[in-house]
């Protein structure tokens, strides 16, 4: 049977565990429960297992059996991130998540379910597998930089060598119709950074500000100034978006308060832009801050690098998707989107690429639809076959590939 054929054939057992994952959402680098979930599912497979020592991680090795002319055997890596989010779930759903205040609001849990489907369809095709193939099963991808535990602890060289190749996956709840696949070469998501700003005066009454230093009006001037420095300092073709999500001040209307608090994301498409954000935005907020008579504390944090796909790699990943799907369900993206990865830290070090899935309800409109991270984000079980015969297929053709070029 094909492998499309025989990933529908685990269509129950993966919306299975899809579903117990929802319903049990876990936060950040520890998630027990869904590390042993995962184990149950890898139970009694030829899988070599690692369990992470700063994280719960799940590493697991399949040796493949076929023969290989090489000194050195092909290894690709598939990874499936598994943490949840601080959402209330709000989506009606009979499998909702059971957690107060926590909700696969990403998707995470159709990506391990895939996953999980997958190394039983590895393993049914060892003795086709001319070299390794290691899954990843990664927590922590939500803010916590999960990946670079798992690098640390030797992801990447999990085989006994560095990765050929990686690929990931990821399941969008809008954007695309149900079920189209999208890749895009080069940069496909944007970096992610943090700004802290807390601006110090001194406080007072509100009827006499001219004899305190009121924070509040300099912030204010702040959050503006920087997206004006944005349009002129920046190359509108290099962008850059910045949101204040928190601005904060105050107890009551009519006191001057002595500090106030601006937290802001900030994403870059290119590692100058990046820098040079890093650089101006102390220098602006220093300089309106002096202005005003104020002190200002700037904190700026460097998070998730851009998520840059291998040209090959991505054209490996098209042909695989037209192969198994049709060229109907492959959405080639001309720009990335302005959403972060730390799956950009494997890219980093080994060639692969990061593909998306439209898991929209079928006939849902998809440009309205809630995104992802919303509390009302919803993602249809219909893609989980074809996602789980997406990374089995990844594995199995590009090992053959690398074999054969060996040869």
């Amino acid at each position: 049977m094909s492998i499309t054929a025989d990933a529908r054939e685990l269509q129950d057992d993966i919306v299975r565990l899809r579903h117990e994952l929802h319903q049990d959402p876990e936060i950040g680098l520890q998630l027990p429960r869904t590390q042993e979930k995962v184990l149950k599912a890898l139970e009694g497979l030829p899988f070599e297992i690692t369990l992470g020592k700063s994280t719960t991680s799940v590493t697991a090795v399949l040796r493949g059996s076929a023969p290989y002319a090489s000194a050195t055997k092909p290894t690709v890596l598939l990874r499936a991130d598994m943490d949840g989010l601080p959402v209330q779930e709000r989506t009606g759903a009979l499998f909702s998540s059971k957690t107060d205040g926590a909700m696969h609001a990403c998707g995470h849990d159709l990506h391990t379910a895939m996953l999980a489907g997958a190394a039983t369809l590895l393993a049914e095709r060892r003795d086709q597998l001319a070299g390794d193939v290691v899954l990843m099963f990664q927590p922590g991808e939500e803010g916590w930089d999960g990946a670079s535990h798992m690098i640390r602890e030797g992801v990447l060289d999990a085989a006994g060598r560095r990765a050929d190749a990686a690929y990931g996956m990821h399941v969008f709840s809008a954007l695309e119709p149900h079920g189209r696949f999208a890749t895009k070469s080069g940069v496909m998501l944007s970096a992610s950074d943090a700004l802290t700003v807390t601006v110090l005066g001194a406080g007072g009454h509100g009827s006499a500000p001219h004899v305190a230093k009121d924070p509040v009006t300099a912030a204010a001037e702040m959050v503006t100034a920087l997206q004006v420095m944005i349009t002129r300092q920046f190359n509108v073709f290099d962008p850059v978006v910045l949101t204040v999500g928190v601005l904060q001040a105050g107890t009551k209307r009519n006191i001057i308060p002595e500090s106030a608090r601006i937290e802001a994301t900030v994403r870059t498409f290119s590692e100058p832009a990046r820098e040079r954000m890093m650089a101006a935005v102390p220098t602006l907020l220093k300089g309106i801050a002096a202005a005003h008579g104020l002190e200002v504390d700037v904190d700026y944090r460097h998070e998730y690098p851009p998520t840059v796909n291998d040209d090959d790699e991505t054209r490996t990943a098209e042909k695989s998707i037209e192969n198994l799907f049709g060229s109907s369900r492959l959405s080639r993206w001309a720009t990335p989107l302005s959403g972060s990865e730390d799956f950009s830290r494997v890219l980093a070090e080994v060639p692969g690429t990061f593909i998306g899935l439209s898991a929209v309800a079928p006939g849902a409109d998809h440009t309205t639809t809630a995104f992802n991270h919303s509390p009302y984000a919803a993602f249809d079980d219909g893609v989980l076959s074809d996602g789980t015969a997406l990374y089995a297929e990844l594995a199995v053709s590009r090992i053959a590939a690398l074999a054969s070029a060996a040869n």
